[in-house]
């Protein structure tokens, strides 16, 4: 009888650990639910943001790719409501999937070049003359870089994704006082700017470097976005972010296949980014040509041979 008695006393507590066990997984699975119907919720809210602002999608072919590296072609334009426009920023994004780690390359907009079917022009004017193809296509036969996709954004609308993603600003150390020609007045120091002035900041150029400052600038927003994205205190704003950059960039990547790129990225954690500038230093000059004006001619074979190790894959 007192064996009996002891049997039953000694389930009890396994009883209270199986209660408790339930309990705790009905609120794990509870939250999972509101956390995902949220994640939906704010994703379908930024599709509807950007439901009417994206850039026309065009035919692009890009390269096959070999290995772990994949390079994009990131462009931003500045619309302004015209049919045609220049790309104001060209970066070639190179990125390893193995490692996470990742290269950005910015072209100087002003490069003399062969650009395929015309004349030679202005880097930035490829796009103009032909849509990205045009462009990728020059850039390639210059330096038989591989380009495998590419990402257009407006800076309208890259003023509206900064916004959904930092509603708090983006932290940034402004190098000088700025205002001209850049829509907003910006002090020298540590500040939050907000999607307006974050790109004033990165198109200035009215100072001594001109446009090569403004190359270092934009790299600078690359890699404070960067952080940004994998900052824990804006993971609430991802899904919007993401929802809304469906609309608000224009890449030859289906809807499904940005999403799983982003969130691909931001699941391996930490990402590191180098970046250099195109040409280097040392190897152009500056020469004015009758219908296209103050250009930068360089030395291909030097920053082709640069490219090739800095990003460590092979070109044509």
């Amino acid at each position: 009888m007192e064996e009996q008695d002891y049997s039953r006393r000694s389930q009890r507590p396994q009883k209270r650990r199986l209660r408790k066990g339930r309990a705790l997984f009905t609120l794990l699975l509870l939250l999972v639910i509101v956390i995902a119907g949220y994640s939906v919720m704010q994703y379908r809210s930024g599709l509807k943001l950007a439901s009417d602002t994206k850039v026309a999608q065009e035919a692009f072919k890009g390269d096959t790719v070999n290995g772990d590296v994949e390079n994009y072609l990131l462009l931003g334009i500045d619309t302004r409501g015209e049919e045609k426009s220049r790309t104001d920023t060209m970066m070639v994004l190179s990125w390893n999937k193995k490692t996470n780690d990742m290269k950005l390359v910015s072209l100087m907009r002003d490069i003399y070049a062969e650009i395929p079917g015309y004349k030679s022009y202005k880097l930035n004017t490829a796009y103009y003359l032909d849509g990205v193809q045009l462009l990728k296509d020059t850039i390639t036969n210059m330096f038989g870089l591989p380009i495998h996709h590419y990402a257009i954004i407006d800076f309208k609308n890259f003023e509206s994704l900064v916004d959904i993603l930092a509603p708090n600003g983006v932290e940034i150390d402004v190098d000088k006082d700025m205002s001209e020609n850049i829509g907003v007045s910006l002090k020298q120091g540590v500040h939050n700017l907000n999607g307006q002035e974050l790109l004033g900041f990165a198109r200035f150029r009215h100072d001594a470097e001109g446009d090569f400052g403004r190359v270092a600038r934009q790299q600078k927003v690359i890699e404070a976005l960067k952080n940004e994205v994998l900052s824990p205190q804006n993971m609430m704003n991802l899904p919007k972010f993401v929802g809304a950059a469906q609309g608000y960039i224009t890449t030859d990547y289906s809807s499904a296949e940005e999403v799983q790129q982003v969130l691909k990225m931001v699941s391996k954690g930490k990402v590191s980014i180098e970046k250099a500038t195109v040409p280097i230093e040392g190897s152009y000059n500056f020469q004015s040509f009758r219908g296209v004006g103050d250009s930068i001619v360089m030395d291909v074979e030097k920053n082709k041979e640069f490219l090739r190790k800095f990003l460590g894959i092979p070109l044509e």
